[in-house]
């Protein structure tokens, strides 16, 4: 009974990980890839050459090289939760289970965060574009613009990124900035419909709300991303955008600890650990607009 337990409260954590409203949902799932919670790939190597109206044979031969990749997922790990009985006895509602439901929301997000981060570009280059905010001063900062993302649009189109599966994650600050030049116009964009958002200048239109920072210690004074977790830089917030078959996510082990009526404590003591990681592919088709200061 102990063990069925076990296994409806990690069924639990696992059912609906990726709401439809989840950017990560629209990554590609590579989990069963994932073998002891690593995942082996390949850095795919050049494409061929296509010859036009060809007269000169035998054609050349080219061998194309992969460069394998193994990739250890991270580890997220829960802090234990204690639930007492006699907590449990009071209450009229299944204490144990709220708690449960707390530490999928928990992992749920940090490891958005932690891809949200992984999917932004760490510089502005041809394939990983990063452009900054044009529009108006708003609270020591210049405002996005329509124009805006119509420029990242530009520069994904410059280097052929496809145009199907476009995805453009806005942080919450640059929705209000949005609404603010045209009600109407973005509340059409953002309401789903079907369970799939709206498009806008190519893009499929999220939004998230813990986004990467970056600042001025790029290349010739450009923008680079603020490594995950520094809370000290001075940084500026963005919103990024993916092409959906650049990035991926795999999903390793979800181990759930449990001690039972712990007699020292007089409850029960829970905690879990989910193997996840998600990144881009091979570095193109992933940018960022970031909000330029005043």
């Amino acid at each position: 009974m102990a063990d069925l337990h076990t296994e409806v409260w990690i069924r639990q954590i696992l059912e609906g990980f990726y709401p439809d409203r989840s950017f990560l949902k629209y990554a590609r799932d590579l989990s069963k890839l994932v073998d002891n919670d690593k995942i082996n790939l390949a850095e795919a190597g050049l494409d061929p050459v296509v010859l036009i109206n060809n007269t000169t044979y035998p054609i050349q031969v080219a061998q194309r090289i992969d460069r394998p990749i193994s990739v250890e997922l991270d580890k997220f790990e829960t802090e234990n939760t204690l639930v007492r009985r006699p907590e449990v006895i009071e209450y009229s509602y299944d204490q144990l289970e709220s708690v449960i439901r707390g530490h999928r929301s928990s992992l749920q997000a940090k490891t958005s965060e932690k891809a949200a981060h992984a999917f932004a570009p760490d510089e502005d280059s041809e394939f990983t574009p990063i452009i900054q905010t044009t529009g108006d001063i708003y609270d020591k900062r210049k405002m996005l613009t329509y124009l805006d993302i119509i420029e990242l649009k530009r520069r994904f189109d410059m280097v052929d990124i496809p145009l199907e599966k476009r995805y453009l994650v806005l942080s919450p600050q640059h929705v209000s900035d949005l609404l603010w030049q045209d009600v109407k116009l973005f509340k059409d964009l953002t309401d789903m419909k079907d369970g799939k958002p709206f498009n806008f200048a190519g893009f499929n239109m999220l939004q998230y709300s813990r986004m990467p920072k970056y600042d001025k210690s790029g290349s010739g004074g450009g923008w680079k991303k603020v490594p995950f977790g520094n809370t000290t830089a001075s940084k500026s917030f963005c919103s990024f955008a993916f092409q959906g078959d650049e990035v991926m996510k795999s999903d390793g082990q979800l181990y759930m600890y449990v001690r039972r009526d712990d007699p020292m404590e007089r409850g029960t003591i829970v905690g879990f650990d989910k193997r996840f990681i998600a990144m881009p592919l091979r570095n193109k088709g992933i940018g960022a607009i970031v909000s330029s200061e005043e």
